[in-house]
């Protein structure tokens, strides 16, 4: 028998819509759910790669408890009912000594973290975390110090653009297929693309201005062009004068970054970033200037960001077509919205360990901070951090010095990881708790924000073909055995999806058609005369004072970038369209596709160290060494050297990645402590690395 099921890609974190079609039990075909126009059948090699994924046998089948010393990769197998009487002994006896708030777990975050959440407030703990401090947190804060609103508060309509500014935004690679689409559609309107990277992507490719900056000099480019566009009218006045503060402090504090000036810090001449002003200027407002998707990279990736969002603003695009729109939720379309499961537990007023909120005032508490809750787990200030969960979160290539890391972990007395594949950080873990594939699972349903609301489900395709299970059946499970389960009444998924659906008028039954419902058949604009900020003055802040008396400068003046030590490099890292944060380097299909990485070098400097395309070379900092072949290109800075993140693997059980390329995180010695204190941002991109020529025996397969 066949049949048609809706669900929803888990593949990476931007969980596409998918159509599966499954015939006995088994699932034979996957494609975009057509239903959705954005997507139509469309589907990265990702998500190709699901059925491949669900098949693999080097990943936990069943539930694992560690036998030997963490990281020696010593399991055991277990039942479900074993390893949750271990994980409860165990938090029993921490929560004893240390309270509930000893407890921490991490996360990617995304529309299906409100379970999580939920779990965590029910044990007593403020200690929900998700990975943005390797992502969009100085993204995120720069927005609500600019608009009082948060990153995910704006969303672009790239189709209808006529120029997109991208710093280093890899949208082909590092992609979403709807947003994809959408740019591309653009390209073939006439729309240009201006893309500013040390080293040249795909993006570079289909974009008709491509600068190559100088590593670490974004914030001097953006100051350039925003004094070119303020000392030249060269911005939507009618915009500015309605909803902007802080005009003339701007022009001021602007004064002495010319454009002669930019061009001796980024390399990119005056001429250009004149010419390119003037584009934006008759191509306004059907602007999109992206503010990064990830920005954890520089000391000054926070007013980088920040500037950016101000341009915007001057180009008066927000909420407009061709521009930046809020994404509209149940509210903008007169309905009621999911009802939330975390709203079913009480609030924990307790200080959060990684000091968001108190030590950190300006930092949202929502998401937290890893690197400072680290610092918590390190020195028991301001309380011991005791027991960790990590749901599909890879900490230990996602932050920093993995070294370091692991000492830090050692003082846990627990290590819950909760994935479908052996992470490095579940490789660590005290227990593997094996979460089904998207295919083999339900989850909560999600509000779909966007011009047309709605809600989406991700509905189980195929049985499990292993001792697995799905993440919300997880958590309510332990919950229970914790006797925290007045907290979650539920039974079964279907309970659930009633529970969030009950205000809403909707049934799970509606769902079955097309895997979502819309909210408004047409698309909900703002009235441009009456937008609506979340500042405190109600209106764009270039110069905010409430930020100013957290100790955030509104404007602080350019600091240039360290350079690389002679016979250095800074050391960049990226993505390519078919391997996601490191998730994916051992699958089965994937892997056939790139099964290593190599090291991106500028043809100059490769010549001045007798490295030949091709070449095994020596990436070395400090004691921290290893082998790759060398990529030779003109199209990488001279001062940088890249490689793809998520090789190098050290876990044995991932056998076709195990010990193939390098992992960039382990050059990041100390780094876990160098981080953007005004957006919590990690400083990934300000690492030196020296390259020599190496012998041909020791290189990496």
């Amino acid at each position: 028998m066949k049949e048609t099921k809706y669900s929803i890609c888990g593949m990476c974190a931007v969980r596409c819509p998918v159509t599966v079609e499954v015939q006995d039990g088994k699932p034979v075909w996957i494609e975009g759910n057509s239903h959705d126009g954005g997507m139509g059948r469309s589907l990265c090699a990702k998500g190709g790669a699901a059925f491949s994924q669900r098949t693999d046998k080097q990943r936990p089948l069943g539930p694992l408890l560690r036998r030997g010393k963490r990281g020696e990769g010593q399991w055991r197998e277990a039942s479900w009912e074993e390893a949750y009487d271990y994980i409860a002994g165990k938090l029993q006896a921490i929560m004893a000594e240390h309270g509930a708030r000893a407890i921490m777990l991490s996360d990617r975050g995304g529309p299906f973290a409100d379970l999580r959440q939920a779990f965590v407030k029910a044990l007593g703990s403020p200690n929900y975390i998700n990975h943005d401090c390797t992502c969009g947190r100085n993204v995120h804060h720069a927005s609500k110090s600019v608009y009082g609103l948060g990153r995910k508060d704006f969303a672009y309509d790239y189709e209808n653009s006529r120029h997109i500014v991208l710093f280093g935004r890899n949208i082909t690679e590092s992609l979403k297929v709807k947003e994809v689409k959408s740019f591309l559609k653009a390209i073939k309107k006439g729309a240009r693309v201006t893309y500013i990277d040390p080293r040249a992507s795909i993006t570079a490719g289909k974009a008709s201005r491509y600068w190559q900056i100088k590593p670490g000099t974004d914030y001097a480019l953006l100051l350039g062009i925003a004094h070119y566009l303020v000392n030249n009218n060269l911005y939507d006045q009618d915009f500015v004068g309605r909803y902007v503060n802080g005009m003339p402090e701007f022009k001021t504090f602007l004064e002495p970054y010319t454009l002669e000036w930019a061009e001796g810090e980024t390399g990119i001449a005056a001429r250009e970033i004149q010419a390119f002003c003037h584009e934006l200027n008759e191509d306004r407002p059907r602007v999109i200037i992206h503010p990064g998707w990830m920005l954890a990279r520089y000391r000054d990736s926070f007013h980088a960001s920040r500037m950016i969002h101000i341009l915007n603003a001057l180009m008066g695009s927000i909420e407009h077509p061709g521009g930046l729109f809020y994404p509209k939720g149940p509210k903008d379309a007169g309905k009621k919205g999911l009802k939330s499961l975390s709203a079913l537990v009480p609030n924990v007023e307790e200080e959060r360990a990684d000091g968001c909120g108190s030590r950190y005032p300006h930092f949202d508490k929502g998401a937290g901070m890893l690197q400072t809750a680290y610092e918590a787990i390190d020195s028991g200030v301001p309380y011991p951090i005791k027991a960790y969960f990590v749901h599909r979160h890879n900490p230990f290539i996602a932050l920093p010095d993995t070294d370091e890391q692991r000492r830090i972990f050692d003082k846990l007395e627990l290590i819950v990881a909760v994935d479908v594949n052996y992470s490095e950080t579940a490789w660590f873990a005290d227990v593997i708790l094996p979460e089904n594939t998207f295919l083999e699972r339900d989850d909560i349903l999600r509000t779909e924000k966007g011009l047309k609301p709605g809600f989406g489900r991700r509905q189980q395709c195929v049985p499990p073909a292993n001792n697995t299970r799905p993440g919300w059946k997880i958590y309510v499970e332990l919950a229970h055995r914790l006797g925290k389960g007045e907290y979650f009444p539920f039974s079964s998924i279907e309970e659930i999806w009633q529970y969030q659906l009950q205000d809403t008028g909707f049934s799970p039954a509606d769902f079955d058609a097309k895997g979502f419902v819309k909210l408004s058949d047409k698309a909900l604009w703002h009235d441009r005369d009456q937008l609506k900020f979340g500042t405190e003055s109600g209106r764009i802040e270039i110069v905010n004072q409430k930020w100013a008396a957290m100790g955030v400068a509104s404007l602080p003046p350019y600091v240039a970038p360290e350079q690389p030590p002679e016979g250095s490099f800074r050391l960049l890292f990226g993505r390519n369209g078919y391997q996601a944060h490191g998730q994916h380097q051992n699958n089965p299909i994937l892997c056939e596709l790139l099964d290593t990485n190599r090291l991106w070098i500028n043809t100059a400097a490769a010549g001045k160290l007798g490295i030949k395309d091709g070449d095994p070379v020596e990436v070395a900092n400090g004691d921290t060494r290893g082998i790759i072949r060398a990529r030779v290109t003109d199209l990488i800075h001279p001062q940088a050297v890249f490689m793809l993140h998520g090789f190098g693997t050290d876990v044995p059980a991932k056998k076709r990645a195990f010990g193939k390329g390098l992992a960039d995180q382990v050059f990041m010695k100390g780094k876990l402590k160098e981080w953007d204190h005004a957006g919590g941002g990690l400083n990934l991109a300000e690492t030196f690395v020296t390259v020599t020529p190496a012998q041909a025996g020791g290189e990496q397969s």
